[in-house]
Protein backbone atom coordinates (compact mmCIF):
# COMPACT_ATOMS: atom_id res chain seq x y z
CA UNK A 1 0.00 0.00 0.00
CA UNK A 2 1.24 3.30 -0.87
CA UNK A 3 1.65 6.61 1.63
CA UNK A 4 -1.61 7.77 2.67
CA UNK A 5 -0.92 10.29 4.72
CA UNK A 6 -1.56 13.73 2.95
CA UNK A 7 0.92 15.68 5.61
CA UNK A 8 3.63 13.71 4.56
CA UNK A 9 3.86 14.33 0.74
CA UNK A 10 5.15 17.01 -1.14
CA UNK A 11 2.68 16.54 -4.52
CA UNK A 12 -1.48 15.80 -3.93
CA UNK A 13 -2.92 13.13 -5.96
CA UNK A 14 -5.95 13.66 -7.98
CA UNK A 15 -8.06 10.73 -9.31
CA UNK A 16 -9.72 10.96 -12.48
CA UNK A 17 -11.29 9.52 -15.41
CA UNK A 18 -9.66 9.11 -19.13
CA UNK A 19 -12.11 11.02 -20.94
CA UNK A 20 -11.26 14.72 -22.50
CA UNK A 21 -14.62 16.06 -20.11
CA UNK A 22 -13.23 13.82 -17.04
CA UNK A 23 -9.39 15.16 -17.47
CA UNK A 24 -11.16 18.95 -18.27
CA UNK A 25 -13.01 18.50 -14.53
CA UNK A 26 -9.73 17.17 -12.65
CA UNK A 27 -7.80 20.43 -14.39
CA UNK A 28 -10.37 22.92 -12.97
CA UNK A 29 -10.07 21.21 -9.89
CA UNK A 30 -5.85 21.43 -9.83
CA UNK A 31 -6.69 25.31 -10.95
CA UNK A 32 -8.96 25.72 -8.17
CA UNK A 33 -6.54 24.72 -5.89
CA UNK A 34 -3.71 26.34 -7.13
CA UNK A 35 -6.12 29.78 -6.65
CA UNK A 36 -6.42 29.14 -2.69
CA UNK A 37 -2.81 27.14 -2.32
CA UNK A 38 -0.32 28.12 -5.00
CA UNK A 39 2.52 26.47 -3.27
CA UNK A 40 0.58 23.55 -3.55
CA UNK A 41 1.67 20.98 -6.03
CA UNK A 42 -1.09 18.81 -7.40
CA UNK A 43 -0.79 16.03 -9.91
CA UNK A 44 -3.51 14.61 -12.06
CA UNK A 45 -3.57 10.64 -11.77
CA UNK A 46 -5.64 9.27 -14.98
CA UNK A 47 -7.52 5.94 -13.94
CA UNK A 48 -8.70 3.79 -16.93
CA UNK A 49 -12.50 2.60 -15.78
CA UNK A 50 -14.63 0.36 -16.85
CA UNK A 51 -17.29 2.63 -17.93
CA UNK A 52 -14.82 4.21 -20.23
CA UNK A 53 -13.56 0.88 -22.11
CA UNK A 54 -17.55 -0.70 -22.69
CA UNK A 55 -19.34 1.67 -25.07
CA UNK A 56 -21.38 -0.48 -26.62
CA UNK A 57 -23.49 -1.14 -24.12
CA UNK A 58 -26.02 0.88 -21.95
CA UNK A 59 -24.84 0.87 -18.41
CA UNK A 60 -27.90 -0.54 -16.82
CA UNK A 61 -26.68 -3.48 -18.99
CA UNK A 62 -23.51 -3.66 -17.91
CA UNK A 63 -23.53 -2.74 -14.12
CA UNK A 64 -25.01 0.69 -13.75
CA UNK A 65 -23.46 3.85 -12.97
CA UNK A 66 -20.47 2.22 -10.58
CA UNK A 67 -18.79 1.35 -13.80
CA UNK A 68 -17.55 5.12 -13.86
CA UNK A 69 -16.50 5.26 -10.30
CA UNK A 70 -15.25 1.33 -8.98
CA UNK A 71 -11.44 1.91 -10.17
CA UNK A 72 -11.18 5.73 -8.40
CA UNK A 73 -12.54 4.32 -5.23
CA UNK A 74 -10.31 1.20 -4.91
CA UNK A 75 -7.64 4.09 -5.73
CA UNK A 76 -8.58 6.17 -3.35
CA UNK A 77 -8.84 3.25 -0.96
CA UNK A 78 -5.37 2.09 -1.50
CA UNK A 79 -3.65 5.17 -1.44
CA UNK A 80 -2.93 5.68 -4.70
CA UNK A 81 -4.78 9.09 -4.48
CA UNK A 82 -5.66 10.99 -2.41
CA UNK A 83 -8.80 12.44 -3.92
CA UNK A 84 -11.60 11.27 -6.76
CA UNK A 85 -12.77 13.94 -9.22
CA UNK A 86 -16.46 12.68 -10.41
CA UNK A 87 -18.85 14.13 -12.60
CA UNK A 88 -21.65 13.64 -9.79
CA UNK A 89 -24.31 12.54 -12.08
CA UNK A 90 -22.06 9.41 -12.24
CA UNK A 91 -21.71 8.61 -8.69
CA UNK A 92 -23.65 5.81 -7.25
CA UNK A 93 -26.51 6.48 -4.46
CA UNK A 94 -24.58 4.69 -1.67
CA UNK A 95 -20.85 5.41 -1.87
CA UNK A 96 -18.74 2.66 -0.66
CA UNK A 97 -17.51 1.80 3.00
CA UNK A 98 -14.85 4.54 3.32
CA UNK A 99 -15.96 7.00 0.86
CA UNK A 100 -17.09 10.42 1.34
CA UNK A 101 -17.53 13.30 -0.75
CA UNK A 102 -15.66 16.13 1.06
CA UNK A 103 -16.27 19.34 -1.60
CA UNK A 104 -18.69 19.97 -4.87
CA UNK A 105 -17.34 22.65 -6.63
CA UNK A 106 -19.36 25.83 -8.05
CA UNK A 107 -22.25 23.84 -10.35
CA UNK A 108 -22.20 24.45 -14.09
CA UNK A 109 -25.63 24.96 -16.33
CA UNK A 110 -27.69 21.71 -15.26
CA UNK A 111 -29.48 21.54 -18.46
CA UNK A 112 -29.32 19.04 -21.47
CA UNK A 113 -28.50 20.22 -25.03
CA UNK A 114 -30.35 18.86 -28.23
CA UNK A 115 -27.62 18.00 -30.59
CA UNK A 116 -28.80 18.29 -34.11
CA UNK A 117 -27.71 19.59 -37.40
CA UNK A 118 -31.18 19.79 -38.86
CA UNK A 119 -33.80 20.77 -36.37
CA UNK A 120 -33.44 23.29 -33.33
CA UNK A 121 -36.12 22.06 -31.58
CA UNK A 122 -37.49 18.73 -30.31
CA UNK A 123 -41.01 19.98 -32.01
CA UNK A 124 -38.82 21.03 -35.37
CA UNK A 125 -37.47 17.18 -35.06
CA UNK A 126 -38.54 14.75 -38.53
CA UNK A 127 -41.43 12.32 -38.05
CA UNK A 128 -40.16 9.12 -37.53
CA UNK A 129 -36.20 10.19 -37.12
CA UNK A 130 -33.87 8.45 -35.43
CA UNK A 131 -32.67 9.90 -32.27
CA UNK A 132 -29.14 8.54 -30.53
CA UNK A 133 -28.99 8.77 -26.85
CA UNK A 134 -27.39 5.89 -24.01
CA UNK A 135 -29.83 7.74 -21.30
CA UNK A 136 -33.01 6.15 -20.15
CA UNK A 137 -33.61 9.44 -18.80
CA UNK A 138 -33.97 11.07 -21.85
CA UNK A 139 -35.16 8.53 -23.94
CA UNK A 140 -38.19 9.07 -22.02
CA UNK A 141 -38.87 12.69 -21.74
CA UNK A 142 -38.48 12.59 -25.68
CA UNK A 143 -40.91 10.02 -26.45
CA UNK A 144 -43.59 11.32 -23.86
CA UNK A 145 -43.29 14.30 -26.18
CA UNK A 146 -42.75 12.75 -29.84
CA UNK A 147 -43.62 8.80 -29.66
CA UNK A 148 -42.69 9.04 -33.47
CA UNK A 149 -39.11 9.08 -32.92
CA UNK A 150 -37.06 5.82 -32.96
CA UNK A 151 -34.02 5.77 -30.33
CA UNK A 152 -30.74 3.86 -30.54
CA UNK A 153 -28.30 3.66 -28.37
CA UNK A 154 -25.30 6.35 -28.73
CA UNK A 155 -22.41 5.95 -26.25
CA UNK A 156 -19.04 7.88 -26.14
CA UNK A 157 -17.64 10.95 -25.44
CA UNK A 158 -18.69 14.41 -26.58
CA UNK A 159 -16.60 14.24 -30.08
CA UNK A 160 -17.56 10.51 -30.79
CA UNK A 161 -21.05 11.34 -30.65
CA UNK A 162 -21.23 14.42 -32.57
CA UNK A 163 -19.00 12.90 -35.46
CA UNK A 164 -21.88 9.71 -35.68
CA UNK A 165 -24.13 12.86 -36.01
CA UNK A 166 -22.50 13.84 -38.83
CA UNK A 167 -21.98 10.64 -40.34
CA UNK A 168 -26.13 10.05 -40.34
CA UNK A 169 -26.15 7.72 -37.81
CA UNK A 170 -28.76 9.86 -36.30
CA UNK A 171 -30.08 13.03 -36.89
CA UNK A 172 -30.05 14.34 -32.81
CA UNK A 173 -28.82 13.36 -29.45
CA UNK A 174 -28.37 14.89 -26.10
CA UNK A 175 -25.58 16.22 -24.35
CA UNK A 176 -24.69 17.77 -20.88
CA UNK A 177 -24.83 21.56 -21.37
CA UNK A 178 -22.01 21.64 -18.22
CA UNK A 179 -20.38 18.75 -20.23
CA UNK A 180 -19.82 21.18 -23.46
CA UNK A 181 -19.13 24.44 -21.40
CA UNK A 182 -16.39 22.71 -20.01
CA UNK A 183 -15.36 21.62 -22.92
CA UNK A 184 -15.51 25.05 -24.52
CA UNK A 185 -17.75 22.90 -27.67
CA UNK A 186 -19.05 26.16 -28.93
CA UNK A 187 -21.27 24.59 -32.32
CA UNK A 188 -24.79 25.68 -34.09
CA UNK A 189 -25.86 22.41 -33.26
CA UNK A 190 -26.16 22.62 -29.50
CA UNK A 191 -29.15 24.08 -28.41
CA UNK A 192 -29.84 24.05 -24.78
CA UNK A 193 -33.38 22.98 -23.54
CA UNK A 194 -35.67 24.18 -20.57
CA UNK A 195 -35.72 22.14 -17.81
CA UNK A 196 -39.57 22.31 -18.25
CA UNK A 197 -38.54 20.38 -21.66
CA UNK A 198 -36.39 17.93 -20.37
CA UNK A 199 -35.99 17.86 -16.23
CA UNK A 200 -31.69 16.45 -15.90
CA UNK A 201 -30.31 13.90 -14.33
CA UNK A 202 -29.28 13.95 -10.52
CA UNK A 203 -26.70 16.38 -9.62
CA UNK A 204 -26.00 16.85 -13.33
CA UNK A 205 -23.20 19.77 -13.84
CA UNK A 206 -22.10 19.12 -10.54
CA UNK A 207 -18.38 18.06 -10.20
CA UNK A 208 -17.77 16.09 -6.34
CA UNK A 209 -14.30 15.81 -4.89
CA UNK A 210 -14.21 12.57 -3.00
CA UNK A 211 -12.08 11.64 -0.03
CA UNK A 212 -11.13 8.70 2.74
CA UNK A 213 -13.67 8.86 4.92
CA UNK A 214 -11.45 9.99 8.42
CA UNK A 215 -8.91 11.24 6.15
CA UNK A 216 -9.59 14.82 7.60
CA UNK A 217 -5.80 16.53 6.32
CA UNK A 218 -7.34 15.85 2.87
CA UNK A 219 -10.64 17.66 4.13
CA UNK A 220 -8.97 20.37 5.34
CA UNK A 221 -7.09 20.61 1.91
CA UNK A 222 -10.12 20.41 0.09
CA UNK A 223 -13.03 22.49 2.42
CA UNK A 224 -12.36 25.90 0.61
CA UNK A 225 -13.48 24.25 -2.95
CA UNK A 226 -16.96 23.43 -1.35
CA UNK A 227 -19.35 25.81 -2.55
CA UNK A 228 -22.50 25.74 -0.44
CA UNK A 229 -25.12 26.15 -2.60
CA UNK A 230 -24.42 23.28 -5.17
CA UNK A 231 -23.79 20.88 -2.26
CA UNK A 232 -26.97 21.76 -0.70
CA UNK A 233 -28.53 21.68 -4.39
CA UNK A 234 -27.09 17.83 -4.90
CA UNK A 235 -27.95 16.95 -1.61
CA UNK A 236 -31.40 17.61 -2.03
CA UNK A 237 -31.17 15.44 -5.51
CA UNK A 238 -29.32 12.70 -4.14
CA UNK A 239 -31.84 12.39 -1.45
CA UNK A 240 -34.45 11.77 -3.95
CA UNK A 241 -32.35 9.38 -5.37
CA UNK A 242 -32.09 7.50 -2.28
CA UNK A 243 -35.76 7.70 -1.45
CA UNK A 244 -36.65 6.01 -4.95
CA UNK A 245 -33.74 3.30 -4.37
CA UNK A 246 -32.65 4.69 -7.94
CA UNK A 247 -30.14 3.62 -10.48
CA UNK A 248 -29.27 4.19 -14.34
CA UNK A 249 -31.82 1.33 -15.16
CA UNK A 250 -35.22 3.70 -14.03
CA UNK A 251 -35.52 6.82 -15.91
CA UNK A 252 -35.04 9.51 -13.20
CA UNK A 253 -34.76 13.64 -13.00
CA UNK A 254 -34.43 15.66 -10.42
CA UNK A 255 -33.33 19.30 -9.62
CA UNK A 256 -33.13 21.75 -6.81
CA UNK A 257 -33.04 25.33 -7.17
CA UNK A 258 -32.15 27.78 -4.24
CA UNK A 259 -34.32 31.07 -3.88
CA UNK A 260 -32.76 34.30 -4.37
CA UNK A 261 -32.49 35.14 -0.80
CA UNK A 262 -30.96 31.69 -0.48
CA UNK A 263 -33.43 30.87 2.17
CA UNK A 264 -35.76 28.59 0.24
CA UNK A 265 -35.10 25.20 -1.73
CA UNK A 266 -37.65 24.16 -4.55
CA UNK A 267 -37.18 20.63 -5.79
CA UNK A 268 -38.76 18.97 -8.83
CA UNK A 269 -38.43 15.42 -9.40
CA UNK A 270 -39.78 12.78 -11.89
CA UNK A 271 -39.68 9.35 -12.77
CA UNK A 272 -41.12 7.33 -15.88
CA UNK A 273 -40.99 4.21 -17.74
CA UNK A 274 -38.60 4.00 -20.28
CA UNK A 275 -41.04 4.40 -23.70
CA UNK A 276 -42.07 7.70 -22.37
CA UNK A 277 -45.93 6.05 -21.91
CA UNK A 278 -46.29 6.77 -18.03
CA UNK A 279 -44.56 9.78 -16.31
CA UNK A 280 -45.28 10.92 -12.59
CA UNK A 281 -43.17 14.13 -11.16
CA UNK A 282 -43.15 16.04 -7.87
CA UNK A 283 -42.39 18.95 -6.24
CA UNK A 284 -41.30 20.25 -2.91
CA UNK A 285 -39.83 23.19 -0.92
CA UNK A 286 -39.04 23.98 2.43
CA UNK A 287 -35.86 25.45 3.88
CA UNK A 288 -32.65 24.96 2.39
CA UNK A 289 -31.56 23.42 6.18
CA UNK A 290 -33.88 20.74 5.07
CA UNK A 291 -32.58 19.75 1.71
CA UNK A 292 -31.82 16.01 2.74
CA UNK A 293 -35.19 15.58 3.89
CA UNK A 294 -37.24 17.62 1.09
CA UNK A 295 -35.48 15.33 -1.33
CA UNK A 296 -36.39 12.39 0.83
CA UNK A 297 -39.66 13.32 1.08
CA UNK A 298 -40.88 14.19 -2.54
CA UNK A 299 -39.33 10.55 -3.84
CA UNK A 300 -41.26 8.94 -0.83
CA UNK A 301 -44.07 10.57 -2.38
CA UNK A 302 -43.73 8.41 -5.49
CA UNK A 303 -41.78 4.97 -4.21
CA UNK A 304 -45.38 3.46 -3.82
CA UNK A 305 -45.95 3.74 -7.32
CA UNK A 306 -42.81 2.26 -7.98
CA UNK A 307 -43.02 -0.61 -5.28
CA UNK A 308 -46.54 -1.53 -7.42
CA UNK A 309 -44.19 -2.09 -10.64
CA UNK A 310 -45.67 1.23 -12.61
CA UNK A 311 -42.30 2.23 -13.98
CA UNK A 312 -41.39 -1.24 -15.27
Amino acid sequence: MMNTNIETRETLRLGTRGSPLAMAQAVETRQRLAGIQPDLSVEIVEIKTTGDRVVDRRLAEIGGKGLFTKELDDALLDGRIDFGVHSMKDMETWLPDGIEIAAVLPREDPRDALVSYVADSIEALPEGAVIGTASLRRQAQLLARRPDLEVVMFRGNVQTRMAKLKRGEAVATFLATAGLNRLGVSDDAVRPLSTDTMLPAVAQGAIAITIRRGDEPARAAIAQLNDPASAIRTTAERGFLAALDGSCRTPIAGLAEISEDGTILSFRGLVARPDGTGMMTVSDEGPVEEAEEIGLRAGRGLRPRMDQGYFE
